[in-house]
């Protein structure tokens, strides 16, 4: 996302010439929801299981089912396969009626919650731009929970994204990945178990950012070695941590009492208290990046140029850390076979190019490219609107690869808003594919996905029914509260 600030004074509602109260199946945000643990998987679900039926079943793990069914229980997959299934004793059937059924999508590349709508300056919280690096701030702290634009999201089967700092830092700081279920607050809609981002940038932002302030970096060398900087800050940091370690080990040891013996001494022989060694002290930020040398915390980074993004490789590499994926990476295509080969995901837009003058040389095959060369190509939106319609820049991926001659499956395609991006955030194993034992994040839409007339008719987040478009069942923000008909909403 551009560092600038993106105002819009009213935020235009079609359903403002009507003011009504919501009606009643329109369930509401509540503040003092109990939190789920960001450490464990939420409790198991207490609704009623759920057979879905009579749909085309793409699973995004190699299998189609064409008249098949998915049953949720426990907020887990029970079951997929091929007819209608066995609806268990008090189980809530959703009818597919000749639709199709996916996993819930998954945007690697979002700022809701922390540029949240209206978008006026007093709900801008993505960029903390005091410093060209800011690893110790986390957009958890600035999302708000009731933004609108999350229930939008979910409208466009979205159930999972990644909520980032902006981009007008080399080092922007933490992200975290939000579970789309009506909770009070940023901690409570972590997803489970996810570990956390880093946020980085290249190019022309941080540069033109702080070159207008006459600051470092002004330039493409200021932003690599403020990176460069920060990451040796941090291996040293990181050093001083391990050496007091040891020394604390050593001086437990040394205060051991053998069984059968009195306890060691406590004192010096000068008769100085023999305390404990000191730890270095406490910096958020160099804590945030050894987690990134350590491979605890994965990194994201916003890169547009190849050129750029092989010399970030070359640092990740000089430094002993994995780029996890490289953000909106129009030039991906130029080294894709590097990209594959360090395990480095692309997340990136169909057609948005032009905007700067890094962003020139983008082309509506890189996905495709991407793909051929045995990578990880990834849709992410980076813009509110652009989420609800993740499914449809898929398939505008595909027709531009078709048109290149490569070719792509319903379940190729389908992965790279649902699978791959779920890899890029860490969370593969519990979510992305409809298997067994997976998390039931599920969407139940009335045709193809890969269809522009083509909507979400249920989303599913842990079994539970999150939006009914039929029903009109969707959470609203206060922000709306009495503005917005639910007849009205998407």
């Amino acid at each position: 996302m551009s560092s600038r600030l993106f105002a819009l004074p009213i935020l235009a509602l079609t359903a403002c010439a009507t003011v009504a109260p919501p009606p009643k199946n329109v369930r509401l945000m509540t503040v003092n929801e109990p939190p789920r643990s960001a450490e464990a998987p939420a409790s198991k679900a207490t609704h009623a299981p759920t057979l879905i039926r009579n749909g085309t079943v793409l699973t995004a793990a190699g299998q189609v089912f064409e008249n098949g069914h998915v049953l949720l229980v426990d907020g887990r997959i029970a079951e997929v396969g091929q007819g209608a299934g066995t609806a268990p004793a008090g189980a809530l059937v959703l009818d597919a009626k000749g639709g199709f059924v996916t996993p819930g999508l998954i945007d690697t590349h979002s700022h809701v919650g922390v540029y949240a709508w209206p978008g006026t300056i007093g709900s801008a919280d993505g960029n903390e731009m005091t410093n060209p690096s800011t690893p110790h701030v986390r957009s958890e702290s600035g999302f708000w929970p009731q933004d609108p634009a999350i229930w939008r999201a979910l409208a466009g089967g979205v159930t999972t994204i990644q909520v980032l700092p902006g981009s007008g830092n080399v080092i922007g700081g933490r992200s975290f990945v939000a579970h789309l279920k009506p909770e009070g607050s940023a901690r409570a809609m972590r997803y489970p178990g996810a570990p956390e981002g880093m946020k980085m940038a290249c190019g022309e932002n941080p540069k033109r950012h702080y070159g207008g302030l006459n600051r470092e970096p002004a330039s493409r060398m200021g932003v690599v070695a403020t990176l460069r900087t920060a990451l040796q800050k941090a291996l040293e940091y990181r050093r001083a941590q391990q050496k007091w370690q040891r020394d604390l080990e050593l001086w437990r040891a040394k205060h051991t009492a053998e069984e059968g013996k009195p306890p060691p001494p406590t004192a010096k022989p000068d008769g100085s208290p023999d305390d404990p060694p000191e730890g270095p002290p406490r910096d958020f930020g160099m804590e945030t990046l050894a987690g990134v040398l350590d491979g605890k915390i994965l990194v994201h980074h916003h890169c547009y140029r190849a050129d750029e993004m092989h010399q970030v490789l070359d640092v990740a590499r000089e430094y002993g850390y994995q780029v996890r994926s490289f953000h909106h990476a129009v030039e991906a295509y130029k080294l894709a076979d590097r990209l594959a080969a360090e395990g480095t995901a692309v997340s990136t837009w169909v057609d948005w190019w032009g905007f700067k003058m890094e962003s020139l040389d983008g082309i509506p095959q890189n996905v495709a490219l991407v793909q051929r060369a045995g990578g990880r190509p990834i849709l992410h939106s980076d813009s509110a609107t652009e989420m609800r319609r993740l499914n449809q820049e898929a398939s505008k991926a595909r027709a531009a690869g078709v048109r290149f001659g490569l070719q792509a499956s319903d379940d190729e395609v389908l992965r790279w808003v649902t699978a791959n991006p779920a890899w890029a955030l860490g969370i593969d194993g519990d979510v992305g594919t409809l298997e067994k034992g997976k998390r039931a994040d599920v969407v139940v839409w009335n045709g193809s996905p890969f269809s522009v007339y083509t909507l979400a008719q249920q989303v599913l987040v842990d079994g539970a029914v999150v939006y009914d478009r039929a029903g009109h069942d969707v959470p609203i923000s206060d922000f709306e509260l009495g503005l917005v008909d639910g007849k009205d909403l998407p």
